[in-house]
């Protein structure tokens, strides 16, 4: 808000990005993504909260740091870009889709739990002002980004095993 500010008073350059749901290789291990390949590949059981019905709209980092340089390059000052992809998933469709790519039983490796307090239904950002202005278009699939998650769990499972996964608050 300072700098939307600073930009209305002294038309200080300002371009403002949103992003949900951003993954990819090297992501923190809590996330949905590298938690529920790591607990499969530990065999352990991945909670799947509220019954896995919220749904979400993942995109991959490559396609966020795309688009990040067009809007950094092209953006109009003081304007907000909202980048994303328009592939939407439930949290248990995504994590079946991982279980069946690990060729394992969705049922042998999760337990449904209640909702979390504060979860949100839907994750969903319109990215039609990035697409339209700045040409930008999304260019890694949902299927092919999970494949490059497993790949890198795989790649690192030994430093990636003995990690926390869950989140830690850093000040």
């Amino acid at each position: 808000m300072s700098l939307r500010t600073f930009h209305t008073a002294y038309n200080f350059p300002v371009v403002t990005t949103r992003a949900a749901n951003v993954y990819g290789p090297g992501q923190q291990l809590y996330r949905i993504i590298p938690r529920t390949i790591l607990f499969i590949l530990l065999g352990r059981k991945l909670q799947l909260h509220g019954g896995g019905v919220s749904t979400r709209s993942f995109i991959n980092m490559r396609d966020v740091s795309d688009a990040t340089w067009r809007i950094m390059q092209n953006g109009r000052n003081g304007d907000t870009y909202h980048i994303s992809t328009n592939e939407v998933i439930s949290i248990r469709a995504l994590v079946e889709l991982i279980c069946f790519k690990l060729g394992v039983k969705f049922d042998d490796h999760v337990e449904f739990v209640g909702d979390r307090l504060g979860k949100d239904s839907a994750y969903h950002l319109d990215s039609t002002k990035v697409r339209q202005e700045l040409g930008w278009q999304d260019s890694i699939t949902l299927d092919q980004g999970i494949d490059e998650c497993i790949a890198w769990v795989q790649n690192n499972f030994e430093a990636l095993k003995d990690q926390s996964f869950d989140y830690q608050h850093k000040p």
